[in-house]
């Protein structure tokens, strides 16, 4: 009896998802919620996991396929992967003229010794792809395997043992491709990038968008960090980095200017009394945005215990649907990737978004002096639509009194 498996339920809104990769083949041996595929939606990637123990059955749709919820993927059969090795029996009506075919239609030719372990129908996959490659007969193949099934490495042995072919008559020549090497691949969008582009574009759309800049003196954040690093290493059990400061920084410019935390919905303005504070992470699939929720309410410690954890599992693609939704402020550390400036894009339907960039020793003015200080350039891109230029230019003045001189954060001031 075989049991269907089927899309899940993938979070609020989402219909739809595409597969992006099978993690099991037919006949494989399944457990029970082993994952057997993987769905790639507008945000994060998802295992779909085997509801019952047996065999894998069919697949029913192909990677690349856009799936809705509740569409069945694929069966699977009862078993323990031990009776996926036998070949049914032979249909009656069977003959010469109707060769065996594997899974993708492709013919063998008259076999054999059909419904034995040399069949078509009783190899594995991995085996059924090396006889196509290597165009061996299977029938002539002593199988060393259990129950002398037929390996892939029977087939590989066979192959090379196979005589070299009689020399054809040289074909003419083919037109020779250009010196310059030029090629080019097509390679299909991810749901993810997809979802990306299309958001990042609203945003253009939509927002009446305008960047403002200012630059901070990183050196008493870097004495900071350096002076405590490794007692808040072993206090905490996470290293100390500079996104705990901007988050916490951040957080606290946010309570002062609360229009930066708000967002339009039709004719309203939603003002937030929280800070759920978005940051953009790197993962396989493209930057995704997993969210720190109440950050105003952790400390520093916590704040870096939470990206540490989100930039792990991003790059595991691991990220839950539900740590994606929301958000009511953006961060973006573009410096880890060397940049020196840029221009941030809102993340809808958020009204602001603050870009940081690599900290680069510059000589700068200070009381009447040309001293060199670790500097950093600050972006913050914005809805004009709600936020005047007055509040961008207030809200960065303040997160760089508070990044420059840090007991602001210890005092909240």
């Amino acid at each position: 009896m075989a049991t269907e498996v089927t899309v899940p339920v993938l979070g609020e809104s989402i219909t739809e998802a595409t597969l992006g990769e099978w993690l099991k083949q037919p006949g494989d041996p399944v457990a029970v919620d082993e994952p057997i595929a993987s769905l790639e939606t507008d945000k994060v990637s998802v295992e779909v996991p085997s509801p019952v123990a047996g065999v894998m059955g069919q697949h029913a749709v192909a990677v690349g396929d856009t799936v809705q919820v509740g569409a069945m993927l694929a069966t699977i059969d009862a078993g323990d992967g031990a009776a996926a090795a036998k070949a049914p029996e032979p249909a009656a009506t069977a003959t010469p003229s109707a060769p065996a075919k594997d899974e993708s239609g492709a013919g063998y030719g008259d076999q054999p010794g059909a419904g034995t372990s040399d069949s078509p129908a009783a190899l594995s996959p991995s085996v059924r792809r090396a006889v196509l490659e290597h165009g061996v007969d299977p029938g002539t193949v002593k199988g060393t395997g259990r129950d002398g099934r037929i390996t892939k490495e029977d087939v590989t042995a066979a192959a090379s043992s196979k005589p070299a072919p009689a020399a054809a008559p040289a074909p003419a020549p083919a037109a020779a491709p250009a010196a310059s090497g030029r090629g080019e691949e097509r390679v299909r969008m991810t749901r993810l990038r997809q979802t990306i582009a299309k958001r990042l574009k609203e945003a253009q759309n939509t927002a009446a968008m305008l960047t403002t800049f200012n630059d901070v003196d990183m050196t008493a954040v870097i004495e900071a960090r350096a002076k405590y690093k490794d007692l808040f290493e072993k206090k905490h059990g996470v290293r100390l980095g500079f996104m705990g400061f901007f988050v916490k920084a951040a957080t606290m410019a946010l309570r002062d200017i609360p229009s930066v935390n708000a967002s339009i919905d039709g004719d309203d303005i939603v003002y937030h009394d929280y800070a759920d504070i978005s940051v953009a992470v790197s993962s396989p699939g493209g930057l995704v945005v997993p969210v720190i929720r109440d950050a105003d309410q952790m400390s520093v410690a916590t704040i870096e215990k939470t990206i540490g954890d989100f930039g792990k599992r991003a790059k595991d693609g691991a990220l839950k649907m539900d740590e994606m939704k929301g958000g009511t402020f953006t961060i973006s550390n573009g410096g880890v990737f060397g940049s020196l400036m840029s221009t941030p894009i809102i993340n809808p339907p958020q009204s602001a978004v603050l870009g940081l960039h690599r900290i680069e020793e510059r000589p700068v003015a200070i009381n009447g002096q040309v001293v060199i200080r670790p500097m950093m350039y600050l972006a913050l891109s914005y809805d004009h639509r709600l936020i005047d230029g007055r509040e961008a230019v207030t809200f960065l003045v303040a997160l760089k009194n508070a990044i420059e001189d840090p007991t602001r954060i210890l005092i909240d001031l």
